[in-house]
């Protein structure tokens, strides 16, 4: 069981970009997945989730409007687009896994990937 996040880079302020999480070893379909970010000093924050079926997704307050969860079950996928970014999004941007439980707090997650990194200049 492993996920692993992609997508990452550098862009300036009000740019876009688009996070993959993909599964391997086993289907996304009957897991809600998650996306937390850690910035330098910070602790790990939750941003967004999405349930198994896809018909249920959550954000944080300070990127909803901005940031859009989806599911790509041909791909095995989970993506999170991110519009109008800003320099505070700048974070390492984790995906994880997870059967049930709370979407907001990350000790409910089974399964984790590894960070890939967000940088947004000013």
């Amino acid at each position: 069981v492993q996920l692993q996040a992609s997508g990452g880079g550098s862009v300036q302020s009000g740019g876009s970009l688009r996070l993959s999480c993909a599964a391997s070893g086993f289907p996304l379909d009957y897991y809600a997945i998650g996306w937390f970010r850690q910035a330098p000093g910070k602790e790990r924050e939750f941003v967004s989730a999405i349930n198994w079926s896809g018909g249920s997704s959550y954000y944080a307050a300070s990127v909803k409007g901005r940031f859009t969860i989806s599911r790509t079950e041909a791909n095995n996928t989970v993506d999170l687009q991110m519009n109008s970014l800003k320099p505070e999004d700048t974070a390492v941007y984790y995906c994880a896994a997870k059967y049930s439980g709370s979407y907001y707090f990350e000790e409910e997650y089974d399964y984790w990937g590894q960070g890939t990194q967000v940088t947004v200049s000013s």
